[in-house]
């Protein structure tokens, strides 16, 4: 029973109940009285696409075709964006890695840290636009750059409820501590406290006596510096996605979400999957949340300023506060100097550069399938459609047009998701709403360029957390809406695992 983190992967992998019986090259498949449950679902038609050429290119043409055998395989610009793009790109890129420092600064362009924070720049958290990591140790042996807790309580008043009703806020903010653990603080402050994080070892039995020792992780706080949290406090852990195709995945029309959406699960087919609607800061209305574990971010704009608010304490043009995630509780931290100038329109961030930002984000491209036509993989696709993987793991979209964009309009993409919320079990809760989603449920994960998070971040962290260390832990962590599926792959033979894996990895 490890006391203490250790190593390295993530990803939620949504495997869905409903099996059909499939034969091929060998192959033959088969889970009694699961045949044909999900045959009215919609994005479920999609049953195997068999040898459509375009999946090679999960971006479409914006795919790169640069190489992906480095540990800059996220880092390459989307494909076709031309020379004017490419520069935009570049100079967001260095924005993006810029290392920001607190206020008052000679550096007036890059001052306004904090004054609390978790990271000092983008990259540190998204190295090289892969993954983030569960730390190795607890504090202070390792920190947790890339790795946080959000906090939330449930609603105390009536304002507070009808905020949440209306979509207006997503969570309502520990009173002291504010939406998430900040662990790090500018010269003369404390950081608010650490994260402590403990695994304990559960024994998983697969049906050919193979054993598989999943992780179990449980959260603490430790040595606060503000007083008590509130004693209803709501912990969840957060581990920095990769950037890869988010542009892509913006410019999937909401109408193709919504198709999807099954939420009283009329078809009977066992997945309620359905979307999460969320306050757009950049837009003025609810919108579709399609970014984060639980979709609590409907664009790009609005992610980008929540991250630089909530990890950096930076002002944007969507986000007003130069105190960050700083609370009323937290006076010394309000009155602390701040870098907002009014030649940056009383801004950390100005627009310009938070417009780059935003511009680089949408434009890190996709790489290419990987060995598509090795007999493992083409085996192991066939295995995950038997599981009906694709159930919630929607293999493709169209996406509409993107202005000034181009290369990201009308491109069959294949991000395998369906950017929906769905039940993952009790062994996944974390216990906490964000929007619509309740304590159970998480957005399907993309599953394109899974099989390169150890080239680009050197681990395999999966899931939310980072609990999973390969894609089988993933699955074996996987209930409610796909137990049955998951149920299914630990059925499997050594072989048919590997090779569903050896699929995934090829996504």
């Amino acid at each position: 029973m490890p006391s203490g983190p250790t190593s390295r992967l993530r990803l939620p992998l949504l495997l869905i109940p409903g099996l059909a019986a499939i034969g091929a090259a060998g192959l033959f498949v088969t889970v009694a009285g699961l045949e044909g449950t999900y045959a009215n679902r919609a994005h479920a038609a999609q049953i195997d696409p068999g040898n459509d050429p375009s999946e090679n290119l999960p971006g479409g043409t914006a795919t790169t075709n640069e190489s992906i055998n480095t540990r800059d395989a996220f880092s390459h610009f989307s494909h076709g964006i031309g020379f004017e793009g490419e520069a935009k790109f570049k100079v967001g890129n260095a924005i993006f890695r810029k290392l920001w420092v607190s206020a008052p600064s000679s550096t007036t362009s890059s001052d306004g840290l904090g004054p609390l924070y978790n990271s000092r720049s983008c990259q540190s958290c998204h190295f090289k636009d892969g993954r983030g990591h569960t730390p190795a140790a607890n504090y202070p042996d390792d920190t947790a750059e890339s790795m946080f807790l959000r906090l939330s309580i449930p609603p105390q008043t009536d304002e507070q409820k009808r905020l949440l009703a209306e979509h207006k806020v997503a969570t309502i903010d520990d009173p002291t501590y504010g939406g998430q653990l900040q662990d790090v603080a500018i010269q003369g402050h404390d950081g608010e406290g650490h994260m402590f994080i403990t695994y304990t070892d559960e024994p998983v039995k697969l049906g050919d006596g193979t054993t598989v020792t999943l992780r179990k992780p449980t959260y603490t706080v430790t040595d606060l510096k503000y007083g008590p949290m509130h004693p209803d406090v709501m912990l969840s852990p957060r581990v920095a996605p990769q950037m890869i195709g988010l542009g892509l995945i913006e410019a999937i029309p909401e109408e193709q979400i919504r198709a999807n959406a099954d939420p009283d699960d009329k078809d009977g087919d066992g997945i309620s999957g359905r979307t999460n609607e969320m306050w757009s800061m950049d837009k003025q209305k609810v919108m579709l949340g399609r970014f984060g574990w639980k979709a609590g971010q409907p664009s790009i704009a609005d992610q980008s300023a929540s991250a630089f608010a909530g990890d950096m304490g930076l002002s944007t043009p969507l986000v007003h506060k130069p105190s960050g995630d700083c609370t009323q509780a937290q006076t010394f931290c309000l009155n602390a100097p701040n870098g907002n100038s009014k030649r940056d329109g009383d801004l950390e961030v100005r627009k310009k550069l938070f417009d780059l930002v935003v511009f680089y984000a949408q434009n890190l491209a996709v790489p290419p399938r990987r060995t598509p036509g090795e007999a493992k993989i083409v085996r192991g696709k066939q295995l995950f459609y038997a599981l009906n993987c694709q159930g919630c793991h929607t293999p493709s979209f169209t996406t509409g047009k993107v202005a000034d964009q181009a290369h990201l309009s009308d491109q069959k993409i294949w991000p395998y998701t369906d950017l929906l919320l769905h039940d993952m079990g009790e062994g996944l809760a974390d216990n906490r709403p964000e929007g619509v989603a309740n304590g159970r449920e998480w957005r399907t994960a993309p599953l394109w360029g899974i099989g390169l998070t150890e080239t680009v971040s050197g681990h395999n962290d999966l899931l939310h957390d980072g609990r999973a260390r390969s894609v089988e832990e993933a699955i074996l962590w996987h209930g409610g809406e796909a137990q049955a599926s998951r149920d299914a792959y630990a059925s499997l033979s050594k072989e048919e695992r590997e090779a569903l894996d050896a699929y995934v990895n090829s996504l």
